[in-house]
């Protein structure tokens, strides 16, 4: 961890330890069930995560998002409120796969002792880097959820730790994983009939940073590169591979530059210029790490998805 990430880690859990009065004592912070009659505290960590918790948890949960909409996760920092909820809560949902790499020392600065439900388990993995080579040792990439039966699985995780802090709506929260385990089968089969219209040859993608290896790898994409060339986005692009992307994108014949809610679009903006594609953002901004604000269509996972299939297929296809 870096040393400016501890001293501001250590800044915050003394501010929360003043705001909580010394933290939680109560007996959910000790990973204690839903009393009769109250609802379920969760702190989720991610838009996605947060709301998965909410679709299975309805109404008997109540969920602390820690990561806003459209902030980039890869490099977090919690704050007062962040370590605040997390004491207070009666379980923790993370994505997992190593995202949340501020967690464990969060979750250790809050004194939290309940569960903590990885809802990444049982998923198969993918090497952290679509090229051969340019991935360390060990690394996986994290961003499961662009698979939806992968999210299918992160759900199942979700709801079996909500069923086990909260035994007496057991039978609620299978009930909404079941209706939404079809709604996630049915956002599958509509992503491969919409790349099905689009010839195996136009399906090139370039994006923000390496997102979507598992949208890539369900759908038959091919992944030409990103601007950002990592599964974190702290790296940046050297001259040669800058000049090497854009060299490739001419080569290939992709038609155009992805860039993502989270990230600044100028360096996307740069190379589709320097390649003579378009580069589609805006509002057509692709959500690479994050869903869309609340009480929006792309506020929700399916919402976010659906917009990142419909953009990107409208300008493959274009």
């Amino acid at each position: 961890m870096k040393h400016g990430h501890r001293t501001f880690l250590a800044a915050a859990t003394a501010a929360a330890l003043v705001l909580s009065g010394c933290g939680s004592g109560d007996s959910d912070a000790e990973g204690g069930s839903a009393s009769p009659g109250t609802r379920l505290a969760v702190a989720a960590t991610t838009p996605e995560v947060a709301d998965f918790v909410r679709t299975i948890g309805g109404s008997d949960v109540t969920v602390t998002q820690i990561i806003k909409p459209n902030v980039d996760p890869h490099d977090y920092e919690p704050t007062p409120a962040d370590i605040q909820a997390i004491g207070a809560a009666a379980i923790v949902v993370k994505s997992g796969v190593g995202l949340e790499k501020w967690l464990d020392q969060t979750i250790e600065s809050a004194g939290f002792k309940g569960a903590v439900v990885d809802s990444s388990q049982g998923v198969a993995l993918r090497e952290g880097a679509h090229e051969e080579g340019e991935s360390e040792a060990g690394e996986h990439d994290p961003h499961i959820w662009h698979n939806p039966q992968n999210a299918k699985t992160m759900v199942t995780n979700i709801e079996k730790g909500l069923s086990a802090a909260d035994p007496a709506h057991a039978a609620a929260f299978t009930g909404k994983l079941k209706t939404y385990s079809a709604e996630l089968d049915r956002l599958d089969a509509d992503n491969e009939a919409a790349f099905a219209k689009i010839p195996a040859g136009q399906r090139k993608l370039v994006t923000n940073h390496d997102a979507f290896g598992y949208y890539v790898d369900r759908y038959g994409l091919e992944f030409v590169g990103s601007v950002i060339p990592s599964l974190d986005t702290s790296a940046e692009l050297s001259a040669k591979q800058l000049n090497d992307l854009v060299a490739k994108i001419k080569a290939t014949g992709t038609k155009a530059v992805f860039t993502e809610t989270s990230l600044p679009p100028k360096s996307a903006e740069a190379i589709a210029s320097q390649a003579g594609v378009k580069v589609i953002g805006g509002e057509d901004a692709l959500y690479g790490d994050s869903i869309g604000a609340e009480g929006t269509p792309e506020g929700t996972y399916l919402g976010a998805e659906r917009h990142n299939t419909q953009v990107i297929v409208t300008a493959l296809g274009g």
